[in-house]
């Protein structure tokens, strides 16, 4: 069968370090993207220089269209879906809860949360042989990230919650639903809630004493797309430094 994986925020960070090492274990992937083209073209170009498959489209996977629209593209083009990553998602700058606007936190909660629900049911929908889905979450949900990222840290225990129970639903059809965890890791993230030096801030409070890498997050997802774990489902990886 061939391995066809939609990257859903894959222009940069923990989804660009997963799109180039899907590439590399030949899937042809699907690099979506929200408003960075030239990330996505140049994340493209270096894919398919090292002989890989892949092509970007751009697309709100917040949108119902929009999300139909992309798994259409990527069917064109690769043939039928066989895996998807859900890693788009978005935080702003530092505050505590009671700062936060109806606007910040719904705008979150769609982002994060809405786009992994509406991926995730066009998936299923198309994967009539069987497949696998990795929902990138947060250790954040975990910790609740008080007086930082409350909101974004509910999001991605909704992400959570999401993962567990669709698991057990598409379970008997072959399809597989796990989730990753990442920690303080090295990504332009932490630039988007303000604070660019984060990691190397708190570094000292992480068991193993640094952050971590996208490719260390990418080697994780990558690895529970794959038939090496094919008897692991609803589960969760915490890559987060033993924090």
């Amino acid at each position: 069968m061939n391995k066809v994986v939609i990257v859903t925020g894959g222009s940069r960070g923990i989804g660009a370090a997963t799109s180039m090492l899907l590439a590399s274990k030949g899937y042809a992937v699907c690099v979506n993207y929200h408003s960075r083209t030239a990330d996505a073209e140049s994340l493209v170009t270096k894919i398919t220089e090292l002989g890989g498959k892949a092509f970007a489209f751009a697309a709100d996977v917040s949108n119902e269209d929009d999300v139909v629209k992309l798994f259409d593209a990527t069917e064109q083009r690769f043939g039928q879906i066989t895996h998807l990553v859900n890693n788009a998602g978005i935080l702003f700058t530092q505050s505590r809860l009671v700062d936060l606007s109806l606007e910040r936190f719904n705008k979150v909660m769609t982002t994060n949360v809405t786009s992994c629900f509406l991926c995730c049911r066009e998936a299923i929908k198309r994967m009539d042989s069987g497949g696998a889905i990795v929902n990138v979450s947060s250790a954040a949900s975990r910790s609740g990230a008080p007086n930082e990222y409350i909101d974004y840290a509910a999001s991605k225990g909704a992400m959570d919650t999401l993962t567990k129970g669709l698991s057990l639903e598409v379970a008997a059809s072959g399809i597989r639903v796990n989730c990753v965890r990442p920690g303080f890791i090295h990504t332009e993230m932490h630039a988007d809630g303000g604070e660019p030096n984060r990691v190397a801030r708190l570094s000292s409070q992480i068991p193993l004493q640094r952050g971590g890498r996208p490719e260390e997050v990418a080697n994780a997802i990558v690895w529970l797309l794959s038939d090496e774990a094919s008897y692991v489902t609803g589960s969760f990886m915490d890559i987060a430094g033993g924090k």
